[in-house]
């Protein structure tokens, strides 16, 4: 079974605090922060069984920190869900098309994030949804 950690990297306090307490709620461990940058050490430290990016972050922008990620070994075959604003049908369209395995547009629906969270990993250990 997938491990149940998963890092949140996004800048936006309240978005941040949304997914951690959606995601501890489901029993998951979240590890957060606010850069692209140290995401990708956090990943690498510690590989998470998926990965929140958010796309418009300060210094590397969530697109490129998702080229990174896949990069390396450890952290190459994380599935990475995109976190934007940008919810037009083109901009939805080029950012799967970049590379990440999923799409979510905030506001943030927390049924559709826990649908492709279980798409993705599978239920929270000791979760039965």
């Amino acid at each position: 079974m997938p491990g149940e950690l998963i890092l949140i990297v996004e800048d936006n306090p309240l978005n941040m605090k949304l997914l951690r307490d959606v995601l501890e709620a489901k029993g998951y461990e979240v590890v957060e922060t606010t850069t692209a940058e140290e995401g990708i050490e956090l990943a690498r430290a510690r590989p998470p069984a998926l990965v929140l990016m958010d796309i418009q972050l300060p210094g590397m922008d969530g697109t490129t920190a998702r080229r990174e990620l896949r990069k390396y070994p450890e952290t190459a075959d994380i599935p990475v869900i995109a976190v934007t604003a940008s919810a037009m049908p083109l901009e939805r369209a080029a950012i799967l098309e970049a590379g990440f395995d999923g799409y979510q547009a905030k506001p943030i629906s927390v049924k559709d994030l826990l649908q492709e969270l279980r798409a993705l990993i599978g239920s929270a250990p000791g979760t039965s949804d």
